[in-house]
C-alpha cells in the first residue's frame, strides 16, 4: 500500500513538471508580427473597417497560447485572400468594448462578417484549409 502511494505520488508530481514545462514553452512563444495586409482593428476603425468586405476577424489575447499558434496560419490566410476579402484583429484587453458586443467568452475566437453581418463563427485553433474554405463560400 504504501508503495502504490509513493509510486503515485512521483507519477503525478512528473504529470506536474512536464504539464508546466510545456506551458512555460508556449507561454514563453515569441509573438509573430502580423502580415501587412492583415487589419488591426480598433473602437476608432471597426465599423467602417467591416463595411462592404467579407472579413474573418479574430479576437485575441498576448498571453493566449493557442492566439500565438493561429498568428502564422492567420499570416498565409491573408496572404492567399484577393477581391474584397480581409483577415483583421482585435486585442480584447484594449478594445473589450468589440468582444464583448460579439459575446466573445473565450479566445481565440474568429468571428466571419460579411458587409458587417456575423455569418460564421469559431473558436479554437482552425487550419489554414478550413478558414480558407470558409470565407471562399
Amino acid at each position: 500500500m504504501q508503495t502504490t502511494l509513493i509510486i503515485s505520488g512521483i507519477v503525478m508530481v512528473a504529470v506536474f513538471i512536464i504539464i508546466y514545462r510545456s506551458y512555460s514553452k508556449m507561454r514563453n512563444t515569441p509573438l509573430e508580427e502580423d502580415h501587412k495586409k492583415i487589419i488591426t482593428l480598433t473602437d476608432k476603425n471597426f465599423q467602417q473597417q467591416i463595411k462592404d468586405k467579407i472579413i474573418l476577424v479574430d479576437f485575441w489575447a498576448s498571453w493566449c497560447a493557442p492566439c500565438r499558434m493561429m498568428a502564422p496560419v492567420l499570416n498565409d490566410v491573408a496572404n492567399e485572400l484577393n477581391e474584397n476579402k480581409y483577415v483583421g484583429k482585435v486585442n480584447i484587453e484594449q478594445f473589450q468594448s468589440i468582444a464583448q458586443k460579439y459575446n466573445v467568452r473565450s479566445i481565440p475566437t474568429l468571428i466571419l462578417l460579411k458587409n458587417g453581418v456575423e455569418v460564421n463563427r469559431f473558436v479554437g485553433f482552425r487550419n489554414k484549409e478550413f478558414l480558407l474554405k470558409q470565407i471562399q463560400n
